[in-house]
């Protein structure tokens, strides 16, 4: 494994990169366009029915963004121009053959020019409809690989995972693959096309019921989802499917095609580039934040002295961009998959208190003004529980219990504490669905080894110029400080507001 300059191998090339509009794609293609602007292009498979609304897309999704403001700094008025001759939204979906790019002459153009292809699209959601899930996470990796393999020049194919395919197994998870149909739990039968046809005879039954209504549909398959993958021993659907898009990728892998597995834990904001503490959307324990600085949230259960594997999005994409130009064109020690986890547990584990202390710390400098009032959201210290059992007695008697006399006492006064018993429920269907969501990680004992991520992390230091360009070195982070200065500050500025 070589890697001699990260900018001399993103020169001149062509890179094909899905889910171009979600959170790590949008950051990996900024910093591409940013550190290398002599990259040949950059083809952006984005779900659209046409090119136009491809472009549309990336334009108000990414572009449109403060994640491109140090471009827009850079280029000025010549951003437009310079994106158009470096960048091809194309519009398309993973879950179809050839990406459902219907634009022949493209899909040669593509087959002809790809050098690497990376693989970012995927649903996330824990509690996703199944059949939504199987398509894009495992089904959709398939057709990437596919279309990947038929690109002539072609010198690698990154498949972005999650650490997190390792289910709720304690103790050192190594970076190996897996293989198809090893259940986490070695219960027997675990086959993708039986997995496909499962669902294919569910949607047969839940359709031909006349009652049925397209909110009962999903519901059913979001349960059918929870059930396949608690049967083969994965707590969620999200992992379940990202674990058979391994295995299937992994098994598929023909020829001698370099193919890497990146397995991110909890990805947060950025750490530095192209400013600190960006982020968008709701990510994993920002809903934990938001809670708990709306006031929503004054207890919570978990393991202070417990780890939570967490690491900033662009150490994440530095990672991905390293580990392309280290492994490109390594045809002679392709047999199986390279797997990196890109995590903290091993070389700079955060404990569950510091999140919490730093959430503490920050939203009583900094209060959530409550919109209603227009007055500050006073957050008192989190009341942690340490197991289910006293979550579970604690939640009743602080909860539950007012719930249900306010309940009795609303509708013996015709319903005139609606708004109040309307508010607290909310808050407990709050608590209650967050807890359900991330109770695997809460008390996990997990952690992700990274030998080597950190022999790419030692190579990639080599290069003395673009070592500081290409970080990804969790140990350099002190979590408080992070945490309180840059994550939660981002998380209020860039979601919130």
């Amino acid at each position: 494994m070589e890697l001699d300059s990260v900018l001399d191998f993103l020169q001149d090339k062509t890179i094909l990169i899905t889910g171009a509009t979600g959170f790590l794609a949008k950051i990996f293609v900024e910093k591409i366009l940013r550190v290398q602007p002599n990259v040949n292009k950059l083809y952006l498979l984005v779900r659209a029915p046409d090119a136009k609304s491809a472009l549309h897309r990336f334009n108000t999704e990414a572009v449109a963004k403060e994640l491109f403001k140090v471009l827009k700094d850079k280029y000025g008025t010549n951003l437009e121009s310079f994106l158009s001759e470096k960048v091809t939204p194309v519009a398309g979906d993973i879950t179809c053959e050839n990406l459902g790019v219907e634009d022949y002459n493209l899909i040669q153009e593509m087959w002809r020019d790809v050098d690497v292809v990376v693989n970012v699209a995927a649903t996330t959601n824990f509690d996703e409809r199944y059949d939504i899930a199987l398509a894009l996470n495992t089904f959709g990796a398939e057709n990437v690989l596919k279309f990947a393999a038929k690109c002539i020049n072609i010198k690698l194919l990154l498949h972005v995972s999650t650490a997190y395919v390792s289910g709720e197994k304690p103790g050192l998870i190594l970076e190996t693959p897996y293989q198809l149909g090893d259940a986490l739990n070695h219960t027997p039968g675990l086959d993708i096309n039986i997995e496909k046809k499962i669902i294919e005879e569910k949607l047969k039954e839940l359709k031909s019921d006349e009652k049925a209504t397209e909110k009962s549909i999903t519901l059913a398959m979001k349960d059918l989802g929870i059930e396949r993958a608690t049967k083969f021993g994965w707590p969620n659907t999200y992992v379940f499917t990202k674990a058979l898009g391994e295995m299937i990728v992994g098994q598929l892998k023909a020829g001698d095609m370099p193919l890497v597995i990146l397995r991110p834990t909890i990805v947060t904001s950025t750490y530095k580039e192209p400013f600190p503490g960006w982020i968008e959307g709701i990510r994993t324990i920002d809903s934990l934040a938001v809670g708990y600085g709306k006031g929503r949230l004054a207890c919570f259960l978990g393991d202070p002295e417990s780890v939570i594997d967490a690491i900033p999005a662009d150490m994440v994409v530095n990672a991905m961009i390293t580990a392309m130009a280290t492994h490109a064109n390594q045809r002679h020690a392709c047999e199986t998959a390279i797997v990196y986890h890109v995590g903290s547990s091993v070389s700079n584990p955060l404990k569950y208190k510091v999140i919490q202390e730093s959430g503490y710390n920050y939203f009583r400098k900094h209060p959530w003004i409550n919109k209603k009032d227009g007055k500050p959201v006073i957050v008192s210290e989190i009341k942690v529980l340490t197991s289910m059992d006293s979550f579970q007695r604690y939640f009743y008697l602080r909860y539950l219990l007012p719930l249900q006399g306010l309940q009795v006492l609303n509708s013996a006064l015709c319903h005139a504490f609606n708004g109040t018993y309307t508010d607290l429920k909310r808050k407990i269907g709050f608590v209650l669905r967050v807890v359900e969501l991330y109770k695997p990680y809460l008390f996990s004992k997990s952690f992700y080894d990274d030998i080597n991520t950190e022999k790419l992390r030692q190579r990639a230091k080599e290069n003395v110029v673009e070592a500081n360009m290409f970080y990804f070195d969790p140990k350099t982070i002190k979590w408080d400080v992070y945490f309180e200065h840059i994550h939660y500050p981002g998380v209020v500025k860039h979601v919130f507001k």
